[in-house]
């Protein structure tokens, strides 16, 4: 779904506290005939946060209501929560689902610290997010699930929605699937088929609180269920019955606004990171000239983009689903070979199946794309969510010295960006590239502006078509002076015939060798070629010019850094701010960049590894600040820091 918005410039909100205007009267194209209209509160922001059994259709209800906010010009963020396991008992605490979504009028960064309404589907779900909640939230909760049963379950000795427990929230409890039930009595359908609308019923309430559009919902299913009629519009009239239960119900006296944000000018689509990434290995194919060819293997948080590429075949995008991880990289790497762009996705743990593929395609110079979607954990505990430890994986992860330049987007936007970059230099300088997401990018998304072709690189590509050889051969290892590229023979080009394989190459010729100066060569050359590497300056966002310390940071905490240095700015603090998409080699300014601040902060959602590489090269007293919980950091939390290195600082000029 696009919108089109047709504004001059961009507005940095606080990603504060959130306000509340006058309320007004509502005339709702739904409201009951002869009832008064309810008042509207006009609100600057919102996070809402749906939870609930995996099987309650929590990440589709999500996705609808975020479809929506997206077409009615709010900016937004989310964070997708799945269980970790694959079929957790129902009703418990490790089979809970939730969908959070962070919404503006103004230009924000992150899914939101503290939801400010939860939708809890049953007891699990109000367990396991209650913690989050602050006081005076809003809790909507399914009464008909809070069962002795179901409440024993999870461990409460008594119901929380009579104990009292509840009193510091705003309270509104609904049975939402007698409702639904209700609503479905003449549907046909059986009890058991007729209660699954029941989340549904719960969007069409929230769409009703929040003023969302509903005509997209209601044609998204009715195409969604295009083949089984009776259950498209079963979900249509429970999405309308809860829409309605909302304009007439006592319990909610007040709906809310919250007002279009003003974005540059173009055209916009809710779009998640791996489905960006998707459409950047694509628009690579069209901008180089050359076939994309993927050869993967599934794996959570990854098999998105699998899914994605074999829906494109039209674009001379072909898809090969592997039996393992190795034959996969195996056969993007001989796709490379071939003359195709290849590619291969995964996660940690298949990095380290493809790890010896990846030194072979360094030994062949190649170009070949890595994507890692970091996952938390290097097995199943947490495979559903998000981390960024495999940086030293990428940068290490081989036997002997087989250096890979590293590309790491921010935000699921920039996916598609970075994907458009890996390929730039993978093309450019014969290397394979990896490109480093991960579980928080990959499911999470935000507007993204729609770019004009005439706005993305030029990609093309020169096979070599003649010999090159003084001798009238082919020097297949005879390198462009500029970048240290060896040139690229499709196989079959009379004449241009010449060896591949895993041993050394001899410098030139591209023959085997074992002599030990022709090794050290070698291994120097590639790795000048991966320093030697075009990539800009690291940008420092230092307005006041006086800040003593300097926030650096990665990949996905780009959104909570930015939220936190807003609040600290806010709060008369001075900070800077710089954030890297190139891990290796890392911008020619960064040494003095980091050499200008007093203190150095970098936060990972790992034990310090970016910290670890800045240490060792510009030896600079970087300090680290990590969490590996499986979440994304909150801007609150790392506002703290910031305070507190800067108070420490303050402190220390005053002794």
């Amino acid at each position: 779904m696009t919108s089109q918005v047709d504004q001059s410039e961009a507005v940095d909100g606080p990603d504060g506290e959130r306000r509340t205007g006058p309320a007004s009267p509502r005339s709702g194209p739904q409201g009951a005939a002869g009832r008064p209209a309810k008042p509207i509160r006009r609100l600057d922001r919102v996070i809402i946060r749906f939870a609930g059994d995996s099987g309650d259709g929590m990440q589709l209800t999500g996705d609808r209501f975020t479809s929506e906010t997206a077409a009615f010009g709010n900016d937004l963020s989310t964070l997708p929560n799945f269980p970790a396991e694959i079929r957790a008992p129902a009703g418990t605490l490790p089979g809970v689902s939730s969908f959070q979504l962070h919404f503006a009028d103004h230009d924000i960064l992150t899914p939101g610290d503290a939801p400010d309404v939860l939708v809890a589907m049953n007891p699990a779900a109000l367990k396991a997010n209650l913690p989050d909640l602050p006081a005076g939230a809003e809790i909507i909760v399914n009464t008909d699930e809070f069962t002795k049963r179901a409440l024993a379950k999870v461990g409460y000795a008594a119901d929380p929605l009579a104990d009292g427990s509840l009193e510091a929230f705003r309270l509104h409890p609904v049975p939402l699937t007698t409702l639904t039930l209700e609503a479905l009595k003449d549907s046909g359908l059986a009890r058991k088929d007729a209660e699954r609308a029941k989340n549904m019923f719960a969007l069409g309430l929230l769409s009703w609180m929040y003023h969302r559009p509903t005509h997209g919902t209601e044609l998204f299913l009715r195409q969604k269920f295009a083949k089984k009629p009776q259950i498209a519009e079963a979900n249509v009239a429970a999405f309308r019955a809860g829409w309605n239960f909302g304009e007439t119900t006592e319990d909610f006296a007040v709906s809310y606004e919250v007002p279009p944000a003003k974005l540059p000018a173009g055209t916009y689509r809710n779009i998640s990171g791996n489905l960006a990434l998707s459409y950047g290995l694509v628009a690579a194919g069209e901008r180089s000239g050359l076939p994309v060819f993927l050869g993967s293997y599934p794996i959570t948080p990854a098999s998105d983009i699998l899914h994605e590429l074999s829906r494109h075949k039209n674009f001379g995008v072909r898809t090969f689903q592997a039996e393992d991880e190795i034959a996969g990289i195996g056969a993007a790497l001989g796709a490379a070979f071939g003359g195709a762009l290849g590619v291969t996705t995964t996660s940690g743990p298949g990095v380290a199946l493809k790890s010896e593929t990846i030194g072979l395609a360094v030994s062949l110079e190649l170009p070949l794309l890595v994507v890692d979607i970091q996952r938390g954990g290097p097995s199943t505990g947490l495979p559903t969510k998000t981390e960024q430890a495999d940086l030293l994986q990428a940068m290490f992860g081989r036997n002997g010295e087989a250096p890979v330049p590293i590309v790491a987007p921010a935000t699921p936007a920039e996916c598609f960006d970075a994907a458009l970059d890996a390929a730039r230099i993978a093309l450019t300088y014969r290397t394979p590239v990896f490109l480093l997401s991960d579980g928080y990018l990959a499911n999470g998304s935000e507007p993204w502006r729609i770019p004009e072709v005439d706005e993305l690189p030029d990609l093309r590509v020169e096979f070599a078509t003649e010999p090159n050889g003084a001798d009238g051969s082919f020097r297949p290892y005879q390198r462009d002076p500029h970048t240290l590229a060896r040139p690229w023979a499709v196989p079959g080009t009379p004449g241009l015939e010449h060896r591949i394989g895993g041993i050394e190459k001899q410098d030139g010729t591209g023959n085997i060798s074992y002599d030990p100066a022709n090794h050290d060569f070698m291994v120097r050359t590639r790795q000048a070629k991966v320093d030697g590497i075009e990539v800009p300056d690291a940008e420092v966002d230092d307005p006041s010019g006086e800040a003593r310390v300097l926030v650096l940071g990665w990949g996905s905490t780009y959104g909570p850094i930015t939220a936190a240095v807003r609040r600290v700015r806010a709060d008369g603090g001075r900070v800077a701010q710089a954030h890297l998409r190139h891990l290796n080699p890392f911008p020619a300014n960064l040494g003095a960049v980091l050499r200008r601040y007093e203190r150095v902060i970098v936060p990972e959602m790992n034990l310090g590894q970016l910290a670890l590489l800045l240490r060792a090269k510009y030896l600079v007293d970087a300090q680290s600040y990590n969490q590996v919980r499986g979440l994304p950091f909150k801007a609150a939390q790392l506002a703290d820091v910031l305070h507190a290195a800067i108070g420490t600082l303050d402190a220390e000029e005053t002794r």
